[in-house]
């Protein structure tokens, strides 16, 4: 008799955890049923095959996904002709803002304290709020793995390496890029072209000639927005990893791979909890556990070996027996700057990274 009455307890259990269960998914989904007005204010286009294309094509995906309303703001200043912008968008009823660039800083730390009702993304920023989240992710460790396949593919043992500015970011890419060579090929070295530029084509074309010029090197990486590093590089013969975003198709006879972005993968959760009203302002450092930074897919170019050797770095990154800053680390004056058993902290490699690993020629030319 007992038996009895506890299954159809049971089933009375089942049933109400289910319709529980059915609630909170509902709940969460409601958000999402009136279109929300998001803005991006970008420094470059939405076009460009780089920096900017990838943000916009990231923000589309998170678009649809989220039912939201999404536009574009190209080719913003970094003046208070951005403030401007931010102050009309708003006035419209965009309730978000993502600004696609370090130089946006100052303006969106004055917007949103006109406007505490407003969430704010700023990309590579420093400076967060109780509304305004800063993000980026570790490219760093896809440059390492970059590396992996410039190291095993130069035959000059020369790489050249076009960088726009001399800030930690760059440093800091540089290094890992470098680290990455040296692992597959101990005698390389990467030899350093800056161009105090980001997305100037003239500039970072002319920085590019004169680096290729007569150095023997072989394979090509860059830290640019502008194409012109690549373009130059095709037209000479030179092996390509390119940034940003996978532009193979362009560069079919040359193009080995890149560090790339998947920017929908911040997108999508960090806006959803928007929607939810559970925001908080907080910087925000993802690597590769969280699809945000990934590599373009190897061409036919790519060394066998090179792939195999990025399969088994990758997933010690993965699992976290291993990153890249890890010692020892020697500069590129013979110090040992990364002792054995140790590594760097987020904060040295954030704010402090003024020094470069052994195997990093700067080109002062």
């Amino acid at each position: 008799m007992k038996l009895i009455y506890v299954i159809p307890a049971l089933i009375f259990t089942i049933i109400v955890v289910g319709l529980l269960a059915v609630n909170v998914k509902k709940k969460d989904t409601d958000v999402t049923r009136e279109k929300t007005m998001v803005a991006m204010i970008m420094n470059g286009s939405v076009s460009d095959h780089s920096w900017g294309q990838s943000h916009y094509e990231g923000l589309q995906k998170t678009a649809k996904e989220l039912n939201l309303d999404v536009s574009f703001h190209e080719n913003i200043p970094a003046d208070t002709n951005a403030l401007v912008e931010m102050e009309k968008l708003i006035a419209s009823g965009v309730k978000i803002i993502v600004a696609n660039s370090f130089q946006f800083g100052p303006f969106i730390r004055e917007a949103s304290a006109r406007h505490p009702e407003v969430k704010f993304f700023h990309a590579s920023g420093i400076e967060t709020a109780l509304n305004v989240s800063t993000f980026f992710g570790r490219i760093y460790q896809m440059r390492y793995l970059s590396g992996i396949v410039a190291g095993m593919q130069t035959k000059t043992g020369k790489v050249g390496y076009v960088v726009a500015f001399d800030i930690p970011e760059v440093v800091r890419g540089i290094n890992a890029f470098t680290l990455g060579v040296r692992k597959a090929n101990p005698d390389a070295n990467v030899i350093v072209r800056w161009t105090k530029s980001w997305e100037d084509d003239e500039i970072c074309a002319k920085a590019t000639r004169s680096l290729l010029q007569g150095d023997s090197i072989d394979v090509l990486a860059m830290h640019t927005d502008s194409r012109e590093p690549m373009r130059i590089a095709d037209s000479l013969g030179i092996w390509i990893v390119g940034y940003n975003l996978d532009n193979a198709e362009f560069y079919p006879d040359h193009f080995l791979t890149a560090p790339i972005w998947r920017w929908e993968k911040f997108y999508t959760p960090n806006i959803f909890n928007v929607l939810k009203h559970k925001f908080v302002g907080r910087s925000y450092w993802n690597g590769i556990e969280s699809g945000i930074v990934d590599l373009a897919p190897f061409t036919a170019h790519v060394n066998p070996e090179a792939v195999k050797l990025v399969q088994a770095e990758r997933e010690k990154i993965l699992n976290g027996s291993f990153d890249v800053f890890y010692g020892p680390i020697e500069d590129n004056t013979g110090t040992v700057r990364v002792n054995d058993g140790e590594s760097m902290s987020d904060n040295d490699m954030l704010n402090h990274f003024n020094w470069f690993v052994k195997g990093v020629n700067l080109d002062e030319k």
